[in-house]
């Protein structure tokens, strides 16, 4: 009888139950994490059936009936403290919409995932998107059943994108992804009417593990514990967690271009941050998770590009990467080296996209999945649809499926809804950039002398303390007393790229920012 027990006594019951399910999704990760970095072709069939069996038994222990008594239980006790009630609260929300997806359809879609994944493999391996079509067309038949299994009131969508970003509807982000269009075009028809800054350098041969060693300095450097954590190759960049102290990330490496690596692995790095700032204590509770996606990708952003694209960053860096590339790099000033590497121009590959013409690929993508899910496009007329958003938004068309339709892993995982939150995390990334500006006055400059803990200290209290206590735009809100606001990654955008190509954007005065 739960009602005979103490309030100490049920939450430890909570606890435990809790975290041996994410023990189990850990766990998951794990063989997740060798899939994409060292498993074998042949171990694919294998590693489907194990993940969908850990998966299995992790959605049983967190959809019981008991389990559930137990939430309901305690929510109704008063005598918890903050995060006790803050766990039970979101751990009542999570059991409630888990409720709606059987245990069957959790195995099925676990299943398909590597599946799908072998065939994406494959299909990029081959250069031909035909070897994958069948496979994505059974998940997102899948993920079409799971909007419903979720139910949703307006855009099925909707039910997708709230697994990675709580509350967010397609009647929230059109009108985001409308301030995308109607305001970023202006400053990108000012830039590609510029003198195009030079970045031929960046093609020049740089060695693949003079790059990698570099790489784990620039890691080190920002903050990233290699104690807790470690880098690897993937066909795909990505970050995985199986607890605060075991945080990894992967990059990828060409040896003529440089970009490929360094910005995907401070991207990463970013990620790998924010999951090695999460409280500990709070392991495998919400409390001890991240916000949502949008939160996560603000952090990846930031490093990236407000700070690992920043000038402050290169004054301390390039004559480190200028001695590590002696040959590559000798005749290369650091303006011309800064200029560079934020080069505006349309290109195809999504992840390795400047950080304004990003936002187009993301609105391809978005939009994309909106007609899939809805069912007014399906994998028949996928590759013609990718091409012609291509050609729309960004004046570029795919020349072959691997720079196309093939890019992306996160259909392949059965990620539907995660896109959107690459954008919404950019938007964010600038305004707690701005607000740690304002609260660090001498931040730029440490960065100048290769000092980044205090933002990261920073970060870590503002941010990543609170785990899953809050959504996005209401910790946006108590960082910098606004919620999501466009705007000041316009402004962001605005003062960094005037001076990148030296030109003076109009402003409805009349006048010209400088």
């Amino acid at each position: 009888m739960l009602t005979g027990k103490s309030t100490k006594e049920l939450y430890n019951e909570y606890t435990d139950v809790t975290q041996k399910a994410a023990d189990l999704g850990y766990a998951s990760a794990v063989l997740g994490w060798d899939q994409e970095v060292y498993m074998p072709p042949k171990g694919f069939p294998y590693r489907g059936r194990q993940l969908a069996t850990l998966a299995s038994l992790a959605h049983d222990m967190v959809t019981g009936d008991n389990y559930g008594n137990l939430l309901q239980e305690l929510s109704n006790r008063g005598d918890m403290n903050d995060e006790q009630a803050a766990n039970i609260r979101l751990s009542l929300e999570d059991y409630q919409k888990s409720r709606r997806l059987p245990t069957s359809f959790i195995s099925r879609v676990t299943e398909q995932t590597s599946v799908s994944y072998d065939a994406w493999i494959k299909a990029r391996k081959e250069n031909n998107f035909q070897l994958y079509a069948p496979e994505l067309a059974k998940m997102i038949a899948l993920k079409i059943e799971q909007a419903h299994l979720y139910g949703y009131e307006q855009h099925p969508y909707d039910a997708l994108m709230d697994d990675y970003e709580k509350g967010a509807t397609v009647a929230m982000l059109d009108p985001v992804f409308s301030d995308v269009k109607k305001q970023l075009p202006p400053l990108l028809d000012r830039i590609k009417y510029a003198p195009q800054v030079d970045d031929t350098f960046l093609q020049r041969y740089y060695n693949k593990d003079r790059q990698w060693e570099f790489s784990i300095e620039v890691l080190k450097k920002i903050g990233y514990d290699f104690e807790a954590g470690r880098q690897d190759l993937s066909e795909h960049p990505f970050t995985t967690s199986f607890a605060p102290e075991d945080v990894r990330v992967t990059t990828r490496v060409d040896e003529h271009d440089f970009a490929s690596l360094l910005w995907s692995s401070i991207h990463e790095g970013g990620h790998a941050l924010y999951e090695q700032g999460l409280p500990a204590s709070q392991y495998g509770l919400p409390l001890g998770a991240a916000a949502s996606l949008a939160v996560h990708e603000s952090q990846s952003r930031l490093w990236e590009n407000c700070v690992g694209r920043g000038i402050h960053f290169w004054k301390y860096f390039y004559p480190q990467l200028q001695k590590a590339f002696t040959v590559q790099l000798n005749d290369v000033p650091l303006e011309q080296f800064y200029k560079g590497i934020n080069k505006v121009q349309p290109s195809l590959i999504r992840t390795e996209a400047d950080e304004l013409t990003y936002h187009f690929h993301v609105l391809v993508r978005y939009e994309i999945e909106k007609a899939l899910i809805s069912k007014e496009l399906d994998t028949a007329g996928l590759q013609e649809a990718w091409n012609a958003a291509y050609t729309k938004y960004l004046g570029v068309t795919p020349h072959d499926d691997k720079q196309g339709v093939l890019q992306d892993v996160h259909w392949a995982h059965g990620s539907f809804g995660y896109f959107p939150t690459y954008s919404l995390g950019s938007f964010y990334a600038a305004q707690f950039y701005a607000q740690a500006k304002k609260d660090i006055a001498d931040m730029e400059p440490l960065h100048e002398q290769g000092e980044f803990g205090k933002l990261l200290h920073w970060l870590r209290a503002k941010v990543h303390v609170h785990g899953r206590r809050y959504r996005s735009a209401e910790l946006c809100k108590l960082v910098t007393g606004e919620g999501l606001d466009f705007n000041a990654f316009m402004q962001y955008a605005q003062e960094k790229y005037t001076d990148v190509y030296d030109i003076n954007m109009p402003h409805e005065g009349g006048g010209k920012n400088t």
